[in-house]
């Protein structure tokens, strides 16, 4: 069984589907996709996309608000822990840092990490972290914060080696993305090769970076199973084998659906 372990199903093009979020899932499901989790980025779309996957066994659900949102809700520790509790979410975020679009004094985003890494702590939920240009200064507000307590993982990793090394001594898992299968990732794909089996995990972040052979193209959750060949083609494994290390992490993280 595949596990697509960040996507955003709310977001996901239905125009190929006839616009049916039915017909999509049958489609992800005849993929060998057999669970997803479907991450949450701003608190204004939060009910909306609960909405949009309820009743679907194989969902599961975060809640935060990304590092890039801006004029958005901005959560408190309260906020996220009564929503994570009444919706059933099982990780807080996605959440970090991400210096690539944004300049000046950005505290806020440091702050707004603060509070998802100590929401996680107190809800007892693992933390899904997005970083891209901040290496240093995630690590150290982890550091600083106690991420540790909470574990997580940091997802569409395409960091160097030394940061992984750093999140994996924090307890952190690694998630790897279509972006492995870019011709210009080979830096990545010899993280990829180290990473510890018992801490790799893989997604697609749908309907962004889909991976080759659809590259330029919108991404989907089924296309995770291109993530995996590619990783099972690193790692020198077979691709049921790829994902079935990749599921048990992940249920070993995120904890197993009801």
């Amino acid at each position: 069984m595949l596990i697509d372990s960040h996507c955003h199903l709310d977001r996901v093009d239905l125009t190929p589907y006839g616009g049916s979020f039915a017909d999509l899932m049958a489609a992800i499901r005849a993929a060998g996709v057999g669970h997803m989790l479907c991450v949450c980025i701003d608190l204004e779309g939060f009910e909306a996309m609960r909405a949009r996957v309820a009743g679907e066994p194989d969902v599961s659900i975060s809640v935060g608000v990304h590092p890039n949102e801006q004029g958005a809700r901005d959560p408190d520790v309260e906020d996220l822990v009564r929503l994570a509790a009444t919706s059933g979410a099982v990780a807080i975020g996605e959440t970090g840092l991400d210096y690539h679009y944004n300049d000046g004094d950005l505290d806020w985003q440091r702050e707004r990490f603060r509070v998802h890494i100590e929401a996680a702590r107190q809800s007892g939920l693992p933390l899904i972290i997005h970083t891209r240009d901040a290496r240093e200064d995630t690590i150290a507000v982890m550091r600083e914060a106690g991420a540790e307590a909470a574990g997580g993982v940091m997802h569409c990793f395409t960091e160097t080696w030394d940061m992984a090394r750093q999140a994996l001594d924090l307890g952190f898992y690694i998630s790897f993305s279509g972006i492995i299968t870019f011709k210009n990732a080979e830096a990545l794909r010899d993280v990829a090769r180290r990473v510890p089996q018992d801490r790799l995990l893989i997604e697609t972040d749908s309907p962004y970076l889909a991976p080759v052979p659809h590259r330029g193209k919108k991404n989907e959750p089924r296309f995770v199973a291109h993530v995996a060949e590619k990783i099972a083609e690193l790692r020198g494994l077979s691709v049921p084998a790829v994902a079935e290390l990749t599921a048990e992490n992940h249920f070993r993280l995120f904890g197993r659906p009801a």
